[in-house]
């Protein structure tokens, strides 16, 4: 969320983000009823300030002990003038309650409609972030390792996995519907090798490991920013007004709301293994074969939660970026990073980094990280404040990135070290993790 502030004095910045993040929000009728809603308050605080000074004079008019009182009658008022002069304030403030409670109707139905503006409008990306449409127009930073080129015809992922006995999807999809698997022996063994190593790295690098919900309050989606404008990727449970997370991130940067932190306690770094669970709406016919666009998956997440201070974010988004891209070079796995543009970025977002790994059956390089960053649009949604050295209550700034997801990362760690004799070699980082194992054979 942004500052009211903010879209008062720059609605032409707000406007145009708009249009370059493809978010349909009305900044005019925001400002338009902004408007309205600062009327009506000034008028209900008008009116309350005459009903306090009211009622104060009423006190006094019937306090015979009281300066004024006194004052009143030395001066030649009788006890009747003074009690027919607090009679008249009384109707004054009968008139007043009577103008109070129309206007505070009005008043709460405004400020709904102004909450719900509010949770549309799309926080303005940072000047380095190209123009595109969508991620066809994400722009390439760099590219880290070597294509693999084989000397036999390679298998995909599935193939591969059928021969080996990691994968089954056809069962998952007898289980769960369609987008759905089921790992076996040494697929669900490599699925946590990877995400085993993935947190190790982040507790070694100081990042507090956190075991989190993933059904959540509706209201803890709506503050991280994936209620309401992605209400429809998510599984709902409506009876209990709860929600299935898509991310760890829901759940990490909501752990502190509503809480003054102190400036000492900041950065705070968390990390947390979870499944993640996405409907994949409006996916209908894409991605369909394999591992890569599925409803359930596991991950292991890392957020920072700093000061407000723009260079520090920048700062920190470096840092997560990096340690991602260090569990991607631990596998042993050939990658770019790409600055993604204006139309794949989020509501939220200032700036997005990719990192795209290589996957030989896609013949292409597949997203398989995000690392964000979204200066106040979380904290001011969840209230997630700290008080500076000079006491003041500021909102924090949020971060966070994918530290692995897997079984996507699969794809690429089963195709481009697969063997011509149809076995896998395992990377040495993950080796500890399987038994000392150095390849998954027939």
């Amino acid at each position: 969320m942004l500052d009211i502030k903010f879209i008062r004095e720059n609605p032409d910045a707000v406007r145009k983000a708009a249009v370059d993040k493809r978010v349909s929000c009305d900044v005019d009728k925001l400002i338009e009823v902004d408007a309205k809603r600062r009327t009506i308050q000034q008028e209900i605080e008008s009116l309350r300030t005459a009903s306090r000074e009211g009622g104060q004079q009423i006190a006094l008019c019937r306090n015979r002990k009281s300066d004024w009182y006194k004052r009143a009658i030395d001066g030649g008022k009788t006890d009747e003038d003074i009690k027919a002069e607090a009679d008249r304030i009384q109707q004054e403030l009968n008139d007043v309650k009577a103008k109070m409670k129309p206007l505070e109707e009005q008043s709460r139905e405004i400020e709904e409609e102004f909450a719900a503006l509010m949770l549309t409008i799309p926080q303005p990306p940072a000047p380095e972030v190209p123009l595109g449409e969508d991620d066809t127009q994400n722009v390439e930073l760099r590219k880290v390792g070597e294509v693999r080129q084989f000397d036999f015809e390679p298998k995909d992922h599935v193939t591969l996995g059928q021969e080996l006995g990691m994968i089954d999807i056809e069962r998952g999809v007898k289980l769960a519907g369609t987008r759905n698997y089921i790992l076996t022996g040494d697929g669900a063994l490599l699925h946590q090798a990877v995400l085993r190593l993935a947190l190790d790295l982040m507790v070694e690098r100081g990042f507090k490991p956190m075991h989190v919900p993933v059904l959540v309050r509706e209201n803890v989606m709506t503050g991280t920013g994936y209620f309401p404008t992605g209400r429809d990727q998510a599984y709902l449970c409506e009876r209990d007004d709860m929600a299935l997370v898509g991310t760890a991130e829901v759940p990490l940067t909501a752990y502190r709301s509503d809480e003054i932190l102190s400036e000492e306690e900041l950065p705070i770094k968390y990390c947390a293994q979870s499944p993640c669970f996405r409907r994949e709406a409006g996916a209908a016919g894409k991605d369909t074969a394999g591992l890569y666009r599925i409803h359930l998956f596991e991950k292991v997440e890392q957020v920072i939660i700093c000061r407000n201070d723009e260079e520090e974010s920048i700062r920190f988004h470096q840092e997560i970026l990096q340690n991602a891209e260090d569990v991607v070079q631990a596998l042993e796995l050939p990658y770019r990073v790409v600055n993604v543009c204006t139309g794949d970025l989020g509501q939220g977002q200032v700036q997005k980094f990719d990192i795209e790994t290589w996957m030989p059956s896609r013949d292409s390089y597949g997203e398989t990280h995000s690392a964000s960053r979204f200066y106040e649009f979380q904290a001011r949604r969840l209230m997630l404040r700290y008080r500076d050295e000079n006491k003041k209550i500021r909102y924090c700034h949020t971060l966070n990135n994918t530290v692995i997801a897997s079984p996507r990362i699969l794809i690429p760690l089963m195709e481009l070290h697969q063997n011509a004799d149809g076995s896998i070699n395992i990377p040495k980082a993950l080796q500890p993790y399987m038994g000392g194992r150095d390849r998954i054979t027939k």
